[in-house]
Order: structure tokens, then C-alpha cells, then sequence
């Protein structure tokens, strides 16, 4: 029998790229690929590149120069890059890193194995051309649903998927769907709701790569989320480019009001989670849902991106601070323990001192429990590149660093101020340390990888995957230290 093949994919960027990875795994295992963690066990090591910004694609860069490395004192024969900057780039991509010996875009995911084997072989898959994916779609959102474009996550292929297929590997959603295989045992998992965006954001090129916004069918999801249930998944995340706008192309843009109850009605999902969403296309209706439906979390990752008049308009984007706290209020009327998160670019074209002092007037009176700060940097096909008034590196990194540390102090406090409240807690791992085990998890206003997390104080009778109502007694930096509420009373 001849040995199997082998492939490990190494994922990078957000949590769209992680559901893409599974996608991408469930399709090497449905034709007998064998999936490994570490690169240096496998024949092909696929890296699932990000393309968002400079620091990303550096990041990515580095990663396929690491694979390569195992290329030599290792079985590893092959690296290929994948994902959103080797779709922004394409074939120069491929000449400028020579050392990556295949360079697939999105069209290539549904012969992904394919693929693989010719470059495994030795063969050369030509490279494409970059192209505007915006320009694939129909203009009018209604009539994208049919349109014959490769979109992770949603692939339109609709013979049905193979009867054998191996362990852990299904049709996520029925005959339309990809076949998905998870990557990790984490009880978390990310379902991706939508792709796209039609927002034209000056800053912004994953439009440009990631195309026009098309959502997937609600029996699309509830059908992904139902199997990754069965796979013991308790909470899931729904992720896009922008979920405000789900459903818009299906002639509801209400529907994601409809769609969660009935997700929280899964059997075994413990929490539903909705990330991505613009301030300036939240409904009363939606605020409504996620802070009164049991078992969907009252999270709102809002994305402000900065608050001072001026600035937003040149990026092409909508409110004011004051509009946005009182949004934060609207929110907290309702669900007095709401988590609010957000990203914020300081240093974008134009931006003032005064600019800068409306921002930390936001920032101060938001109350966020998780900020991220970027400092600008031009994205290549982006309108704010032709901007005028650019402002220095050094002010740009002066004014970075500023804002970094008063968004960390502001978070910390934020913690503070939730010393007391009782918190619903996902385990989410059991970790050795120097002084013994120590559970980890989050809460409700808690997202993975982005947000602040939950630190027991005792692991007795903690597990992940376990739902625990716990009270939290102290705080560590923007991490909660918490009392499991069963071990606190059995103490008494």
C-alpha cells in the first residue's frame, strides 16, 4: 500500500481564515489526505495567509519562510500559500517569494487536493492574476445568490458530497455546503454567516479580495452549527465581513434577528456569539435580540474605527462621539452587563490634535472591555492612499503608542468595575502552571483571541466544554479572576 499523503495547514488573521483552514481540511480528508499539526510531519504544508495590513502580511511572509525552512532537515516537501494575501496577490506574489512553491487563490479551494498533488509531484500550478472580486457579483445584492463565484465557505457545488466520508468530516449544511473538518478541540467554533462587504471604507481593501457581501442561506448555518454541535462544540461565533448586513441579499435584512433564537435552540450550543458589526446599520430590533434571547451572548463587537467627525468622513464612514456613546447606553439600558469591544486607527490622513482629544473623549466615556488601536499605514488600491496631508511616521507612532496605553488603562478599569457580577463561564482549557493546574475561560463579554478571559480560582470539577455560573472576586489586568459559584458554596 502505498504511504499516505500528508498535509498540515497553518492558519493566520482572523477567524474567517480558521473556518476557510476547516474548509480546506474537510476537503483533503474527504480524497485521503492525512492532516497533521505540526508542518514538519507533513508533505505539503498549506499556510492560510492573512492580507489585511503590513504587520499581517509580514507575519505571513514569515510563516511561509519557516515552512520552507523544514525543507531541508525535514519530510516537509512542498509550501504552498493560500488565503487572502495570496488571493490580493497572486502571481507576485510568487515571484517575489520564490520560496513558496505554489500560490492557489479561492478559486482553486474546490480542487484543492488536486492541486496539492500536482505540486507535491513536482508540477507548477500557474499562479493567477489579482483581480477586483467586487466586480464577480451582479451589483444588485438580490441577484448574487446564484452567481457561479468561489466563495470560502459556501460552496455552490451541488452534487452530493461522498458517501464514505472519513471520521469527523461532513457536509456541513446539506448538498450545497463544503465539507468541513475541525482543526482543534476547543469547545469554541466560528461559523461564517456572510462574506464580503459592499462598504467602500477609504482605508479598506478587503472588499477588493474578498468581494462584494453575499450571505449564506439560514439552513446553510443552522445546519453547520447542528454538526459542529455533534462534534462537541458548545458555543458558536458567527463571523463575516459585516453581519448588520445579513440578509440583505436574501430581501430580508431583518433576518438575523430570526436566525439566532433559532440557533440557541440547537441541542448541546450553549452560546451563540455575533461578532462584526457597524454601528451605523444597528436596528433596534437586532439590540433587542442580543440582549434578550437566551443563550445569545449580549456581545457587540462594534466597529467605530474612531469617533471625531472629520476623520470618519474621510473614511467614508458614518456617526460621531456622541452618537456612539449613546448607542453604548442604548445597549446597556437594556443588558446592564453587555460587553462592547472595537478597533480604533489613530494617524489617519488629516487627523488633528483635536481629532485625537474627541477620540479619548470617546474612549473615556465607552466603558469598552476590549480596544484594539492600529496605527495607519497606506493599503495599496484604497482611496486614502491618494489622500493629502499624511501625517509623519514618528506622530503617527507617538500618537499609537499614546492612545495603546490609555486603551489598556481604560480596559483594566473596565474590569474592575466587574468585580462582583455573577458571569456565565465556558471552560475552555485546563492549563499546567508552576503552581498547578489553572482553568481558563470567558464570559459572555469575553470573545477568543481578541478579548480579556476568565481565570478560576480552583479547577475542581472544571472541564472544557463546561458551562459554569461563577462570580467574579479580582481582576488581572483586563483578565477576570472568578469563584466557581458550586466550589464557593460547598466552602460555606
Amino acid at each position: 500500500m502505498p504511504e499516505r499523503r500528508t498535509v498540515a495547514l497553518v492558519t493566520l488573521g482572523c477567524a474567517r481564515n480558521e473556518v476557510d483552514s476547516e474548509e480546506l481540511a474537510g476537503r483533503l480528508a474527504a480524497d485521503g489526505w492525512d492532516l497533521v499539526e505540526d508542518a514538519s510531519d507533513a508533505d505539503v504544508a498549506v499556510v492560510n495567509t492573512c492580507g489585511f495590513v503590513e504587520a499581517a502580511k509580514k507575519d505571513s511572509v514569515d510563516a511561509l519562510l519557516e515552512a520552507n525552512d523544514l525543507k531541508d532537515h525535514g519530510r516537509t516537501q512542498a509550501v504552498v500559500a493560500v488565503g487572502c494575501m495570496a488571493e490580493r496577490y497572486g502571481k507576485d506574489l510568487a515571484e517575489a517569494l520564490p520560496e513558496a512553491d505554489g500560490v492557489l487563490g479561492f478559486d482553486d479551494y474546490a480542487d484543492i487536493s488536486d492541486r496539492l498533488q500536482t505540486i507535491l509531484n513536482g508540477g507548477i500550478h500557474a499562479s493567477h492574476t489579482p483581480r477586483d472580486r467586487r466586480k464577480l457579483l451582479p451589483i444588485s445584492p438580490a441577484e448574487r445568490q446564484d452567481a457561479a463565484v468561489a466563495l470560502p465557505g459556501h460552496a455552490q457545488e451541488i452534487a452530493p458530497a461522498p458517501a464514505d466520508l472519513p471520521e469527523g468530516v461532513a457536509p456541513v449544511s446539506g448538498p450545497r455546503a463544503p465539507l468541513r473538518r475541525r482543526l482543534g478541540t476547543s469547545p469554541v467554533a466560528s461559523v461564517k454567516l456572510a462574506s464580503g462587504c459592499d462598504r467602500r471604507c477609504s482605508f479598506c481593501a478587503i472588499p477588493s479580495f474578498r468581494g462584494s457581501f453575499i450571505s449564506r442561506r439560514p439552513s446553510d448555518v443552522l445546519g453547520e452549527t447542528r454538526w459542529l454541535a455533534e462534534q462537541g462544540v458548545k458555543e458558536v461565533m458567527l463571523v463575516s465581513e459585516n453581519n448588520t448586513s445579513y440578509g440583505k441579499d436574501l430581501g430580508d435584512i431583518r433576518l438575523l434577528e430570526t436566525l439566532l433564537p433559532e440557533l440557541a435552540d440547537v441541542d448541546g450550543i450553549e452560546r451563540i456569539r455575533v461578532s462584526y458589526l457597524q454601528p451605523a446599520e444597528m436596528r433596534p430590533g437586532l439590540i433587542d435580540v442580543l440582549t434578550s434571547t437566551p443563550k445569545v451572548a449580549p456581545y457587540f463587537d462594534l466597529s467605530f474605527q474612531h469617533s471625531a467627525p472629520g476623520v470618519l468622513r474621510a473614511m467614508r464612514r458614518f456617526g460621531d462621539t456622541d452618537r456612539f456613546l449613546e448607542l453604548l447606553d442604548t445597549i446597556r439600558g437594556k443588558s446592564p452587563q453587555a460587553g462592547a469591544r472595537s478597533n480604533f486607527i489613530v494617524g489617519f490622513p488629516g487627523e488633528t490634535e483635536a481629532d485625537l482629544a474627541e477620540l479619548e473623549r470617546f474612549l473615556t466615556g465607552a466603558r469598552l472591555d476590549a480596544i484594539g488601536v492600529f496605527g495607519y499605514s497606506d493599503e495599496e488600491g484604497t482611496e486614502a492612499v491618494g489622500y493629502e496631508n499624511k501625517l509623519d511616521a514618528d506622530v503617527i507612532a507617538e500618537r499609537l503608542a499614546h492612545i495603546s496605553q490609555l486603551a489598556e488603562e481604560l480596559t483594566s478599569q473596565r474590569a474592575e468595575e466587574r468585580v462582583g457580577e455573577t458571569l456565565q463561564v465556558l471552560v475552555e482549557s485546563v492549563e499546567s502552571e508552576e503552581d498547578g493546574p489553572v482553568a481558563v475561560g470567558r464570559a459572555a463579554h469575553q470573545a477568543p483571541e481578541t478579548d480579556g478571559q476568565v481565570v478560576f480560582t480552583a479547577r475542581e470539577g472544571l472541564v472544557p466544554g463546561r458551562m459554569v455560573e461563577a462570580k467574579a472576586v479580582g481582576t488581572e489586568g483586563v483578565d477576570l479572576v472568578a469563584e466557581h459559584h458550586e466550589l464557593a458554596e460547598a466552602a460555606r
